[in-house]
């Protein structure tokens, strides 16, 4: 037998039929209400309120007061301390976000990696990180290693 896709139908019970309004009292979809309620703003056609409209009273998000800026477009960074990379990576080793994220030291990568200076590092190893401070680039270099800047996607 060969399925077409004119023989396709919902399940049974899958499409319930259209509410129709409008159609009178023993409709069961109310008589000149037609399921809107009584008068007001709601009950005439083209109502269209913005979603947070509490019918004229002082919406929610204006009642709270506002402080600060909040800058969408800046970066936030995962940040690790070179204490961290002396525990976990042996000496030569490589240090990337992912290995950092195989290791648990990472959670969220968010925009990238920044390597921090509190700690001590007495390994060389090679670390590839899309940001360093200042003192964590001089303790890597101070230890052997490498610090590698990544460009940020």
């Amino acid at each position: 037998m060969v399925l077409d896709l004119d023989d396709l139908r919902p399940n049974p019970g899958a499409k319930p039929r259209p509410k129709r309004v409008g159609r009178g009292y023993s409709s069961g979809h109310g008589g000149h209400e037609s399921g809107r309620g009584t008068k007001g703003q709601g009950a005439r056609s083209g109502v269209r309120m913005r979603p947070g409209f509490e019918g004229g009273q002082t919406p929610l998000w204006m009642r709270f007061p506002k402080r600060g800026f909040h800058n969408p477009l800046a970066k936030e960074y995962a940040i690790v301390n070179i204490g961290a990379l002396e525990k976990h990576f042996a000496p030569g080793e490589e240090v990337t976000l992912d290995k950092l994220m195989a290791k648990g030291l990472v959670k969220d990568p968010k925009d990238g990696l920044k390597i921090l200076g509190e700690g001590e590092l007495t390994k060389p190893l090679v670390v590839r990180a899309h940001k360093f401070s200042r003192a964590a680039k001089a303790k890597i270099e101070a230890a052997g290693g490498r610090a590698e800047e990544v460009p940020s996607a």
